[in-house]
């Protein structure tokens, strides 16, 4: 069981306020840059979840342990495995928005509130995820789409692990003052 994190990613977020601000994730990986707008209306608990792991270094160094070419790309594990987590878990936030290619969506095992802090990006339309796993974001340019399409297509062995380890070199917030 990986150490509990809980409390230091409350802490991280003491200060995130939906209300005022829109708020980014920005996942340097060995691929590229990949920026992700979280969705603090539709899933308020996932992305307080991501903007605090990411203020804490938990993406940092963590790989995409998981690629299946025309579906996803999978990170958010601490031991690069799919079996780790932060300790904690957090209930689902099941919402209407639909798993397409750029979005940004919880993994889980089969306990829908059973997410921590693995997730997961689509590179195609899945529908068959939509209001089953926890949209909370997608990606917020073409570039960061690209990227995500572009690891979606590295080669993979039989247990969809990429050949070549594509790692999160650092994770970062930005946070943006909604317009007056």
């Amino acid at each position: 069981m990986s150490a509990n994190r809980k409390a230091e990613v409350e802490k991280a977020v003491e200060d995130v306020d939906f209300s005022q601000n829109d708020y980014q994730v920005v996942l340097n990986t060995s691929k590229g840059k990949i920026v992700l707008d979280v969705y603090g209306d539709t899933a308020p608990g996932h992305a307080k979840n991501i903007i605090g792991l990411a203020r804490i270094g938990f993406y940092d160094g963590v790989v995409f342990h998981r690629v299946i070419e025309g579906f996803m790309i999978q990170g958010g594990c601490p031991q690069g495995t799919g079996t780790g987590g932060p300790g904690y878990t957090i209930p689902a936030e099941f919402n209407s928005k639909s798993h397409e290619p750029g979005v940004l969506s919880m993994a889980r095992t089969s306990d829908p509130d059973s997410a921590g802090s693995q997730f997961f990006l689509c590179v195609a339309r899945v529908p068959h995820l939509d209001n089953q796993y926890t949209v909370f974001g997608k990606t917020a340019d073409e570039e960061s789409l690209k990227n995500v399409l572009e690891i979606g297509n590295v080669k993979t062995n039989a247990q969809d692990r990429p050949l070549d380890e594509v790692k999160i070199e650092s994770a970062e917030v930005l946070v943006n003052p909604k317009a007056a």
